[in-house]
């Protein structure tokens, strides 16, 4: 148990930050796997729509240093690799 002020409360940011992080990277587990059940039953459309919103959430969570941002480049790459090949 920290005893210092500064030791508690740095605790208690580490939490706050923690629980936001976990939010940001949970929503993009949820986008990743609803992406990846519309790219498997070829559904362009739905496909398309869902990458908008899996692009603007790694780079919201890239900028908020939730996700590093070459990691979040390397997913988004790999994303519109699976979308160009599913287009053509």
């Amino acid at each position: 148990m920290p005893i210092k002020k500064a030791a508690i409360k740095a605790i208690k940011q580490d939490k706050k930050r923690k629980k936001r992080n976990q939010k940001v990277k949970n929503n993009i587990k949820e986008l990743r796997t609803a992406f990846r059940k519309a790219i498997e039953s070829k559904n362009k459309k739905e496909s398309e729509k869902i990458s908008k919103k899996l692009i603007k959430a790694y780079d919201k969570a890239s900028q908020h240093k939730s996700i590093k941002k070459n990691t979040a480049a390397r997913k988004k790459s790999r994303l519109m690799k699976k979308l160009n090949k599913l287009k053509s």
